[in-house]
């Protein structure tokens, strides 16, 4: 084998043609094996063509660098070094590939992935653009502080301007923050409320030409009438009336042509800029910035699929079947696609529009917000499943002074745990016990481990002295500071938890449009003693017995053995406690792979010091007229350092990667 070719002949070597085609050939395939030794050693994905490609610029920038100080002479002594730059710029090449071309795309995948890559790096100049206008960044690096109500108004228009003009996507989650009350001043609050995502309608001729794919057919095959012009058009979906081949009147909700593509792009901007933030920025990491994005991700994806809309609807209706006042529209599945959603057309008005016919009727009102309560809160304590943003638009009043709940698009779910916690802090809160609350929130909390139960249950005790002393009228401001309080301490409330609170503070909107002076909190009191005196009954507890019994069967029939393998222990003098540090898989992982690169970090260090005092040593062996034994092991080590020290760097950043996920 012969490495010649990368080599200038010299007057007594032989000619680089004589070399050039077995050193091409022998030298590609002996580096393709250190190629794929890089692949493993940075844990990658790559493919044969990319291999490919990385040998062979590795193996020329080797040849002109390594190869031009070889001669016939000592090519063989230096052979293992160029195997190894060789290698480590292998390793070099493809993590730059990595890094700015993912692995497994192939060449279609890769042209689309070059072309998504152009379409968020106009997005993102687009955004910044639009804040950079609205005076944001100069706001960014700092969170909202709740004792600088000046700078915080300035900071929230900025904002507001900033997700207005951004589109659909940025407008429904600034809309998400103006019900986050836990984590933001009012300021914000009050700022955000006024977004609005005012949008005209979609031509008829696209929305029937979405109709026909959907359908399978074209309308008139299914609709007797459609009326063309929308009745409603907002920024995902427009609705329209019509009837069936059977004369039975429908709404039809069509969702925009094109929207999918633009909520996808905006929300893989969103998702990057909540990581960024989260790692950059404290304030980001203390509202938990990367769960909150990814939450409204699932929630904005889960409004647009019109199939689940339908689900929802059909789960709420399943939950409070023949016991419910309140009336939700029939879904016609046999028409209802992701793009399309056929329902019941209720003949109804929107509460928000209201007033004049309430007033004509002379409805009680206050009858209609205690009813109107009750659902909602019925849904949320017992069914499990609640409508999640109950505004005036999505609430209709019927001719016979009835209400209609529409738009299940968000809808918010509780396993039985959290309606048990949520019932428990409820409970605390009227009872006036810190304590109490302190363990609810316990129970809820993502994560408990660093937080200061007795700090939080003192917070709670001022929090209670403040809200519901004597003469005091609690509100549901009362629970905005509540949550103010827990967030201070470094409690997480779940997502689902926060959608309880979202729905009843967008509930209390609705019932003081509705009913002017109605107490939301004592008529929530009056529902909560109703439902314990329901649980009290003969019938309940009993069922309520029989099901404990059932599920503590199994464990009363472990008891005896347990007991007595304890005793028998306990009389051989063998009874032990055994404690496992890192009994956790994730945790032993961690610390594996902690060790693992400071292991490796240490190695690279000293084979690095080990390579630099060969190399200025002057003696040793002279293997040739310009080379020492003590050198080849030098640059061989040297090698090996940066081989290592690559190995460490993209360890790191794999970690920094699912810090920021």
């Amino acid at each position: 084998m012969s490495i010649a070719l990368f080599a200038a002949p010299g007057p007594a070597g032989p000619s680089s043609t004589e070399f050039l085609i077995p050193s091409f050939f022998l030298g590609f395939l002996f580096t393709f094996v250190p190629a794929l030794l890089a692949r493993r050693l940075l844990n990658l994905r790559s493919g044969v063509p990319r291999i490919v490609f990385c040998t062979l610029v590795a193996i020329t920038i080797s040849g002109s660098t390594v190869g031009r100080y070889m001669r016939q002479d000592d090519e063989w002594s230096l052979a293992t070094v160029f195997w190894g730059v060789t290698l480590a710029l292998t390793m070099l090449m493809l993590l730059l590939l990595e890094a700015f071309v993912p692995g497994g795309l192939g060449p279609v995948g890769l042209a689309k992935e070059l072309y998504r890559r152009s379409l968020r790096a106009r997005r993102y100049a687009q955004v910044s653009a639009i804040s950079t206008r609205s005076g944001l960044p100069r706001f960014a690096t700092d969170r909202p502080r709740r004792n600088s109500p000046e700078r915080n108004a300035a900071f929230a228009v900025a904002l507001r301007r900033t997700l207005e003009d951004s589109g659909v996507t940025f407008v429904k989650l600034g809309q998400l923050l103006s019900t986050r009350r836990d984590l933001l001043p009012p300021e914000f609050i009050d700022e955000l409320s006024k977004l609005q995502n005012e949008v005209p309608p979609a031509p008829w001729g696209q929305v029937r030409e979405q109709l026909e794919v959907e359908l399978g057919a074209a309308p008139e095959e299914f609709f007797m009438d459609f009326d063309p012009t929308p009745l409603a058009a907002a920024s995902i979906a427009q609705v329209h009336r019509a009837k069936l081949a059977d004369g039975r009147p429908v709404v039809v909700k069509v969702r925009r042509p094109g929207i999918v593509r633009i909520v996808d792009r905006d929300l893989d901007i969103v998702r990057r800029m909540a990581r960024t933030l989260q790692r950059r920025f404290t304030w980001a990491r203390s509202i938990g910035a990367v769960d909150l994005a990814e939450g409204f991700a699932d929630s904005l994806r889960e409004e647009l699929d019109f199939r689940i809309e339908a689900r929802n609807l059909a789960t709420v209706a399943a939950a409070c079947a023949g016991r419910s006042p309140v009336r939700l529209p029939h879904v016609h599945e046999e028409l209802t696609t992701a793009r399309v959603l056929v329902m019941e057309a209720l003949d109804g008005i929107p509460l928000g529009s209201a007033d004049a016919t309430l007033t004509a009727r002379g409805t009680d009102r206050d009858a209609l917000a205690r009813t109107l309560l009750d659902v909602l809160l019925r849904q949320i304590m017992v069914d499990g499943v609640f409508h999640a943003d109950p505004h005036p638009g999505n609430i209709l009043l019927l001719p016979d002074d009835s209400l209609a709940l529409i738009d299940f698009g968000s809808v918010g779910r509780l396993d039985t745990r959290l309606q048990g916690s949520l019932r428990r802090l409820l409970a605390g809160i009227d009872q006036r016990d810190p304590a109490g609350v302190r363990d609810a929130f316990v129970e809820i909390m993502d994560r408990s481990d660093a937080v200061d139960g007795e700090s939080l249950e003192r917070s709670l005790g001022r929090f209670m002295a403040r809200h519901l002393g004597p003469g005091l009228t609690p509100d549901l401001e009362m629970f905005t500071d509540l949550f103010r309080i827990v967030s201070a301490h470094g409690v997480a409330v779940p997502a689902e938890v926060a959608a309880v609170f979202r729905a009843l503070a967008t509930l209390e909107g609705t019932l003081a449009h509705l009913a002017p002076g109605f107490n939301i909190v004592n008529e929530s009191r009056a529902f909560a003693d109703r439902e314990i005196t329901a649980q009290l009954r003969p019938e309940s507890l009993r069922q309520v017995a029989r099901d404990e019994l059932v599920s503590l069967i199994p464990l009363l029939r472990r008891i005896p053995r347990r007991v007595d393998r304890i005793t028998a222990d306990l009389e051989r003098g063998v009874f032990t406690v055994n404690a496992r540090m890192f009994a956790d898989p994730a945790d032993q992982r961690v610390l594996a792979g902690l060790l693992q690169q400071v292991l490796i970090a240490v190695l690279a260090a000293t084979t690095g010091l080990m390579s630099v005092v060969l190399l200025a040593s002057s003696g040793g062996p002279q293997i040739s007229d310009r080379l020492r034994l003590y050198e080849v092991f030098g640059y061989n080590l040297l090698v090996l350092s940066v081989i290592m020290m690559l190995r460490v760097l993209v360890g790191g950043f794999r970690r920094r990667e699912s810090r920021g996920r």
